[in-house]
Order: structure tokens, then C-alpha cells, then sequence
């Protein structure tokens, strides 16, 4: 737990500049050092190098070693940054202890919650920024535990009922869910496809929230593919693993909407969540298929593994035709060709937008989050148009840059509306945990 200028604890944490506060202090950047006699721990931060990413180190150093209920000196640590840089210093801070000291996802017999208490102690008004710190961080962690369910429990028929239930607790939310009769109904062939070898039913989370008519209706779709085994285009055993998170990019963007809609923000959204697996079965869709999307584009099907973007295309369909999206902004663990481009350091971003990008740049510089535009040139599109001998569209091609084509073939869905897509395969999940990345970033934009 984290409150603001409420609890006293025995032992504090201070920032200092260097170790001549004690000569025992480690003096290095990010260090920690417990002072027993001072009852105090001693967080070294240096001016040079990321003064950020040493307060992250030195709480998860100090949270790691020290489980003791906590005050945290904050006006201490905004000394060692500048008065000009409180509130990164203070979101930092509050973000940096919620998702370290959140109970992860744990189906061990000897599992017990934690009851560590922390105190943010400050001479300063940080009232209102604290209270769209605790919704963000709540929805933070709320998805990276949708992320962490194993994939026997977390299907699409699980995830369509547990999301729709905690949403109804949100006051101005809407929660439509879409099954097979609806997907048939709309010519959702795409998301049909993928669905066709899988034992559970197809499920579309719709999520309505409007805090302002003014506002342009935003559509955020997400990839919501609950276990990804390749289809008929097999995964290799190693490549299996990971493969729960491939439904993050859903959760991200529905755990988002929950959170702007509980900060009663002034936006108007329609999220769209597109929940299936892609397995192996008797009916499962055969490399080579044609299917026909929403949109009446048909994609050839030269790769079962390329499933994400598919079910996506009928997705963003829904949520402009249907729902009147005026610009869509969609997140997915696409490609792992991102993966080779970024690692795990930063989300891959696409779009013919300046003005989106921009805007989602300089909230990624609050908000801490990197992200790196990619491009999607023309001769993208044309190798996505030449790659299919018998439809309109290939679902994959061959070369190295699959996440500019993959963003290519997204791009053919936006019918002209602005669009931005995040390719978020190496930042979803880390060290098999579920990092609920992109909502505070969707928070600052949308807010």
C-alpha cells in the first residue's frame, strides 16, 4: 500500500548526493546503504548518467533487501533532480514502488500477500497528482495480471466474462461482447480464420467511454490472441514459451480505457479487444487459404504464424465502420523482427502521421516510456500486394523488415483515418512478466 503524507514508519529512505553524509554509504549511482543507528536508507544519486533510472535502481535495491514498512523522504530525492523536475521525480517514485511491490500473478501453494506499507513523505502539493498515479498504476498492474494468467486459465471465454465483470464496477463505461453469430454477422473472415482451429469461442471485448462529446472518438484495438502455437505453420518448442503474453496488446488497451474512465477523463473512446488462440485442429485455416475481411479486402494466407495482423484488420473494420472511430491507435506483440530491431529497450511505433507521433513522443518523454518510430515506405505496401498470387493482400512476406511490412498491411485497414500502431513484442512481457506497458503513455495522451 502507498499513501501520501499519512503514516510515520521506523525506518526511512533519503537520496544524497555522496557518502559524506556517513563514509559507510556506498558511493556509486543507484546504490543503497542501511544505516541501523540512523535507522535510514541511504539512496546515492549522482548528476551524471539518468538520474531516473538511478532512482528506479535504488527502490528495487532497497525494496529487494529491506521488507520493512517504508517512508520515502521525497523532497530529498527532487533536491538531487531540481525543483523543475518534481513531478517526474514523484511519478517515478509512486510508479516505480506500485509495480514492484504488486503481488504478481502466483498459483503456489505457500503464496502469501504482501502487507509492506509505503509512505511518500512531502512538503509539497502532490494531491491531485497522486490520485491519477493510483488509478494508473492500479490498471498497470491490472493488466500485467490478465498478462501472467497461464494460458489453460486465461482463454478468450475467461478473459470476455472477468474483464467485462470488473468493468461493470466503473461508472460511464460501456462493455459490449461479440461472439461467433456477431463476428459471422459482420464478415469478420480474418478473425474467423484464426479462430478456426481453436477449441474456444471467439470473443470481441467492445468498451465505450465518453467523458466528452467534443472529443474525436478514438478507437484503441488490440491484439488479444490468448495462446499463439503458429497453427499449421508450427512454432518450434522454444518459440512456444511466452506465447500467453500474445493477448497483451488487448488487455493493454481495455485496461487503459478502465483507467481514464475511473479519472473521469475528458476523452471519447471505443476500445476494441480481439480475444482467440491460434492452434491446430480439424478445422484450423491451411496455408495458402483466402479469407475475406471485414473490409472486403481478401488476404492470402502464406503463413498461419502471421495471425496478430489478421485479427487486428477486421478489429480496427469494427471499430471505424461500426463504432465511428475517427483515428484508431492499436497495440499488438506483432513481429519478432521488432524484436531484433529494439530488444526489450523501447516500442516500435509506425505511422504516416507527424502530428500522432509527435504527440505520442513528447507524452513518452513524461511518462518514461521509449518508443522509436519505424517506417512503413511504399515499398512495403507493394511487396504486401506482390507477395499474394491469388488475394489482395499477403499476411507474410519474405525479407528482413516483417514489422514495417506487418505495419504495411495494418495500414491498408485504416481507411485514410489517422492510425498508429505499436508493435510491442519486446516490451509486453520481460523475464516472463507482464510489464503493462504503453497505459501510462495512452493515460498522458488521452487524459
Amino acid at each position: 500500500m502507498i499513501t501520501l503524507n499519512k503514516k510515520n514508519h521506523d525506518i526511512k529512505l533519503v537520496a544524497v548526493a555522496e557518502n559524506k553524509t556517513n563514509e559507510f554509504i556506498k558511493d556509486s549511482a543507484g546504490a543503497v546503504t542501511f544505516i541501523s543507528e540512523d535507522k535510514t536508507i541511504y539512496l546515492v544519486i549522482k548528476q551524471k548518467g539518468c538520474r531516473v533510472k538511478q532512482i528506479k535502481a535504488g527502490l528495487k535495491a532497497a525494496l529487494a533487501s529491506y521488507k520493512q514498512n517504508l517512508n520515502i523522504d521525497l523532497d530529498s530525492i527532487i533536491a538531487q533532480l531540481g525543483e523543475e523536475n518534481k513531478e517526474i521525480v514523484f511519478n517515478t517514485v509512486y510508479e516505480t514502488i506500485a509495480f514492484l511491490s504488486h503481488d504478481v500473478v502466483s498459483y503456489k501453494k505457500e503464496s502469501k500477500p504482501s502487507k509492506t506499507e509505503f509512505n511518500i513523505q512531502t512538503s509539497k502539493d502532490f494531491v491531485e497528482l497522486e490520485k491519477a498515479a493510483a488509478i494508473k498504476t492500479e490498471f498497470i498492474n491490472y493488466a500485467r495480471d490478465l498478462q501472467d494468467t497461464p494460458p489453460n486459465i486465461g482463454t478468450s471465454e475467461y478473459y470476455a466474462e472477468k474483464i467485462s465483470k470488473d468493468a461493470e464496477k466503473i461508472e460511464g463505461l460501456k462493455v459490449t461482447i461479440l461472439g461467433r453469430k456477431e463476428a459471422e454477422k459482420f464478415g469478420m473472415g480474418l478473425f474467423l480464420g484464426v479462430n478456426a482451429g481453436s477449441a474456444h469461442e471467439p470473443r470481441i471485448i467492445v468498451m465505450e467511454y465518453c467523458g466528452d462529446t467534443s472529443k474525436p472518438k478514438t478507437g484503441l484495438v488490440g491484439k488479444g490472441i490468448c495462446f499463439d502455437s503458429g497453427g499449421y505453420n508450427l512454432k518450434p518448442s522454444a518459440s512456444m514459451l511466452g506465447m500467453k503474453f500474445d493477448m497483451s496488446g488487448a488487455v493493454i488497451m481495455l485496461s487503459a480505457t478502465m483507467a481514464l474512465a475511473k479519472a473521469k477523463a475528458k476523452a471519447n473512446i471505443v476500445a476494441v479487444g480481439m480475444f482467440t488462440d491460434n492452434k491446430i485442429g480439424q478445422n484450423a485455416t491451411l496455408p495458402e487459404s483466402v479469407l475475406t475481411s471485414m473490409n472486403g479486402l481478401t488476404v492470402e494466407i502464406n503463413n498461419t504464424d502471421a495471425e496478430g495482423r489478421l485479427v487486428l484488420a477486421d478489429g480496427m473494420t469494427y471499430a471505424i465502420r461500426e463504432k465511428g472511430a475517427e483515428r484508431i491507435i492499436e497495440a499488438s506483440t506483432l513481429t519478432g523482427a521488432l524484436l531484433i530491431a529494439l530488444g526489450n529497450s523501447a516500442i516500435g511505433a509506425f505511422t504516416h502521421f507527424d502530428d500522432m507521433w509527435n504527440t505520442f513522443e513528447a507524452a513518452s518523454l513524461k511518462t518514461r516510456e521509449r518508443m522509436w518510430r519505424l517506417p512503413i515506405y511504399e515499398e512495403h505496401l507493394e511487396r504486401v500486394k506482390a507477395g499474394a498470387l491469388l488475394g489482395d493482400l499477403s499476411n507474410a512476406v519474405k525479407g528482413y523488415e516483417g514489422s514495417s511490412t506487418a505495419a504495411a498491411f495494418l495500414n491498408e485497414f485504416a481507411e485514410e483515418k489517422p492510425f498508429i500502431h505499436f508493435d510491442i513484442a519486446g516490451t509486453a512481457d520481460i523475464d516472463g512478466r507482464g510489464q503493462g506497458v504503453l497505459i501510462k503513455t495512452l493515460f498522458e495522451v488521452l487524459k
